[in-house]
């Protein structure tokens, strides 16, 4: 894989066309670049509560030069978590210690930003490198909520199906959500509609078999993703960027798709959503995907094209001529990046670098800057 980004990389002008580090103005936020760090759950919370290892995970990528770092999937409920140990924004009391990260990210130059999240049938699990089974309630678990109740597989536990008073509880609590995000400092909240937790739960037919309002036709299973939007925005002030993260499809037959996402598109934009973060999969277990080097990135451009909103493009990016040419030939507005970012968190320093272009550094690494880098 590596050596076919190397030939591609060769293919291409960069001198005349790396766009990779140009301004993005959304709202009244400008991004330094186009490169943005993915939420990537890191499990290492007691109680909801951010800790160091968040300010050190979080605020080393922007002294990396990203655009905007972007917090992990913080819960809107303690239901809501996917573990234990996820982070968390339920309550009043979180606010402080998200406030010195989100403080830290923006002195950096770049702009702090939140994913708010509710995990749905996929909560009260053990962390990754603990096997990822279900929790049991002796151990600090709890029953999951989620639009029909069907497990995700034999290692989760069996979810209660969600009452119209509960999805309305959990509506106010991502809005209650934002407002403790604004207070915390952050400019961007991001949406999570992806990866198979709540929202993407109703919008996927594999998992919302419900035969209500909020199930059945295309409008219905949409509904909460527009009613949590509506409510988000109606508290994210006017002049702050709204994004949402989606599954652009389920990679199932029968599922959700790259064209009810267009449409999906669609109806949130008018309703204050600015960017489409696309993402793919995480519905149901076995779904059979082709990963490879961006293989998720021609959803971003459809989604872009065809609903005329902006998109992010995610997924087994990695290099710097991959990701300026996602960016430079209108694929994406801006690419996210996770697991490239935990191999190297000064990842944008290095990229321009390679493309020829010059970025600021922290005063504190000049010495080990290229000559003629300025400080930033």
């Amino acid at each position: 894989m590596e050596g076919a980004l190397r030939r591609f990389a060769a293919s291409r002008p960069w001198s005349v066309f790396v766009h990779l580090f140009d301004e993005l103005k959304i709202r009244e936020v400008t991004l330094r670049n186009r490169i943005v760090v993915s939420p990537m759950c890191q499990y290492s919370c007691t109680d909801g509560f951010a800790s160091d290892w968040h300010l050190v995970h979080l605020g080393s990528r922007a002294v990396g030069g990203a655009a905007a770092v972007i917090a992990e999937a913080t819960a809107v409920l303690p239901e809501g978590r996917i573990s234990p140990a996820d982070l968390g924004i339920w309550k009043d009391a979180h606010i402080a210690p998200l406030a010195r990260i989100a403080a830290f990210v923006r002195e950096q130059g770049a702009a702090p930003g939140i994913q708010l999240a509710h995990a749905g049938r996929k909560a009260s699990v053990r962390r990754p490198w603990e096997g990822g089974n279900g929790v049991p309630d002796s151990e600090g678990g709890w029953t999951p909520v989620a639009p029909s109740a069907i497990a995700f597989d034999e290692r989760y536990r069996a979810p209660v199906e969600l009452d119209e008073k509960g999805i309305r509880a959990i509506v106010e609590a991502f809005a209650q959500a934002a407002r403790r995000a604004l207070e915390a400092g952050f400019q961007i909240v991001e949406i999570h509609g992806a990866h198979g937790y709540l929202i993407h739960e109703f919008l996927s037919p594999l998992t919302n078999r419900r035969k209500d309002g909020y199930g059945g036709p295309f409008e219905n299973r949409t509904r909460l993703a527009r009613e949590v939007v509506q409510a988000v925005r109606q508290v994210w002030p006017v002049e702050l960027p709204l994004f949402v993260r989606i599954s652009a499809t389920d990679w199932v037959e029968g599922g959700w798709d790259a064209e009810q996402s267009v449409e999906l598109a669609k109806q949130l934009a008018p309703l204050g959503v600015d960017l489409l973060d696309c993402s793919s999969g995480g519905t149901v277990p076995g779904a059979k995907i082709p990963m490879g080097p961006g293989y998720q990135v021609p959803f971003a451009e459809k989604i872009r094209r065809e609903a005329r909103v902006m998109t992010g493009a995610v997924g087994m990016i990695t290099g710097a001529a991959q990701a300026d040419a996602i960016v430079s030939e209108g694929k994406a507005d801006l690419v996210l990046l996770a697991r490239e970012f935990l191999r190297q968190p000064y990842w944008p320093m290095h990229a321009a670098r390679e493309l020829g272009r010059e970025i600021a550094w922290p005063s504190q690494y000049l010495r080990a800057a290229p000559a003629g880098t300025r400080a930033r």
